[in-house]
């Protein structure tokens, strides 16, 4: 089993961008999916860089094996989609910490 966090950015996205309904399928994305197994949607670059398609929207998500986690980084449209790629890449180092801290403060599922 995996433990499912969010950044900040992630959260602020996900009230402001989704409906109601795509905020539903992220939910069980997380809690039915990503957990049990986290490789679904297509990798981008990196076996650990993922992508989810749902509807119009993209949910951008990083898979640590050695720490059993997954990270949800990002949400964006087609239009900032490279954008958004582009910025995670960049910050992909930076995203490892993050989460291993989010562990040690939170254990399983949670907020960074």
């Amino acid at each position: 089993m995996y433990a499912v966090y969010r950044t900040a950015k992630f959260d602020k996205e996900f009230s402001k961008k989704l409906s109601n309904e795509e905020q539903k399928e992220v939910e069980n994305l997380e809690k039915n999916q990503l957990t049990d197994n986290p490789y679904t949607g297509d990798p981008l670059g990196y076996r650990f860089f993922r992508e989810k398609k749902l509807g119009g929207k993209r949910v951008y998500f990083l898979v640590y094996d050695d720490l059993k986690a997954v990270l949800m980084i990002a949400i964006s449209d087609k239009r900032t989609q490279q954008d958004t790629i582009n910025e995670i890449k960049n910050m992909l180092k930076d995203y490892y910490f993050i989460v291993k801290d989010a562990i040690k403060q939170h254990g399983g599922y949670g907020h960074v």
